[in-house]
């Protein structure tokens, strides 16, 4: 029986710079760095939530994609057309503002919703999140 989801995979363009994006931007810590000949086995997550790990996947050739397949898949990431998950936070606002002081960019500033105060930011690659507060 499946008892939960572990590792969830975000297409990156730059595992270096998504590294930095996470860690040094979001704040998340790394959980793995390994390299296996010349593929790299990336994992971050958020501090204190250790049971879910985000693997930075690198968008190039392998034997599961070719180089068509990457291509049309980088476009459709740099476009910002995936959403990659909902980040939840005890303070939309106040959060906000501190990841916009880092310079984390943001579609959509926060805003009251039915289930709650959101904010719309985007990686380094192009994948967006929401940011969420959930209502009280």
């Amino acid at each position: 029986m499946i008892q939960r989801l572990s590792h969830t995979s975000v297409y990156v363009l730059d595992q270096d710079r998504a590294k930095a994006f996470y860690t040094e931007k979001l704040g998340f810590e790394v959980r793995e760095d390994q390299r296996m000949g010349d593929f790299r086995w990336l994992t971050v997550g958020p501090k204190g939530q250790n049971e879910i790990e985000l693997i930075l996947m690198p968008l190039r050739p392998s034997p599961m994609m070719d180089e068509a397949t990457c291509a049309t898949l980088r476009a459709l990431v740099e476009k910002g057309t995936f959403g990659a998950g909902v980040l939840a936070t005890d303070d939309c606002q106040k959060t906000y503002e501190e990841l916009k002081a880092r310079g984390v960019t943001f579609t959509q500033p926060p805003q009251k919703r039915p289930y709650g105060i959101e904010a719309l930011l985007r990686d380094d690659s192009g994948n967006w999140f929401s940011m969420t507060e959930r209502a009280r």
